[in-house]
């Protein structure tokens, strides 16, 4: 079990990714939309994504961090263990809380309007529960093993054990003695990104590069003295020299 969590999964979930990726923009290219319900209620839907968005970008932003920096590179900055345990618990809290706040009034805003709940798909469904629970049991497992003093110290066993993916020789041994909190939140992860193809969010691998190199558009004012010269007039004109 602990070769197939930790040294088998990851590498599953990544095969699914990748593969899922290349089918959708395949085979289902004008889907690979987020499928916005914004005509259907946008006074919630203002406010919860935004606060959603911003929090789940802090929230990878922290992961990235975490996991592949090494803690010798914060050491030769002169970032102390106990100031880096202090921005992960705080930061770290607070993006997952403000993502989680994101999440609970999309939700809502699904559940309580008729046609944006109409819209919502199985899979709509599905990801919302496994992204949720994604960032509920990281926030319980800092949270249950942390305090303002100390707090469990994921960089030297959790961090390197995903570096190691990298290297194609996973120590599986350092995620086997992880907390069971942590185990979970990992392993929820590896099924979330396994599932990103097939849900809405495949949005994020979106990104309109091209407009950075189409050429400028341009806009041409109306002039003011032409309008309501000529009135309009229905049927055909006259082609050609007056």
């Amino acid at each position: 079990m602990r070769t197939f969590l930790w040294g088998a999964l990851p590498y599953i979930a990544v095969a699914l990714l990748v593969s899922g990726l290349v089918w959708r923009y395949r085979y289902d290219r004008f889907g690979w939309t987020t499928r916005s319900s914004e005509s259907y209620e946008s006074k919630i839907l203002t406010i919860a994504s935004p606060v959603f968005h911003y929090g789940i970008l802090f929230v990878l932003v922290g992961h990235l961090m975490g996991l592949l920096v090494p803690k010798s590179w914060t050491d030769s900055l002169g970032v102390t263990e106990h100031a880096y345990h202090l921005l992960s618990l705080f930061a770290g809290t607070a993006a997952g809380a403000l993502t989680l706040l994101g999440i609970a009034a999309l939700i809502y805003r699904r559940r309580t309007n008729r046609a944006v709940f109409r819209a919502t798909t199985r899979n709509d469904k599905l990801m919302y529960v496994v992204l949720a629970a994604a960032i509920a049991f990281g926030m319980i497992a800092k949270l249950a093993h942390s305090s303002i003093s100390s707090g469990y110290n994921y960089r030297d066993t959790i961090a390197v054990w995903v570096r190691s993916l990298f290297y194609l020789q996973p120590k599986t041994e350092l995620m086997a003695d992880a907390p069971t909190l942590y185990q979970i939140h990992a392993v929820i992860g590896l099924v979330l990104f396994a599932l990103i193809p097939f849900t809405r969010l495949v949005h994020m691998f979106s990104a309109p590069i091209q407009y950075v190199f189409r050429p400028y558009i341009v806009y041409r004012a109306r002039d003011p003295r032409n309008v309501g010269v000529r009135a309009e007039r229905r049927g055909w004109e006259k082609v050609g020299p007056r």
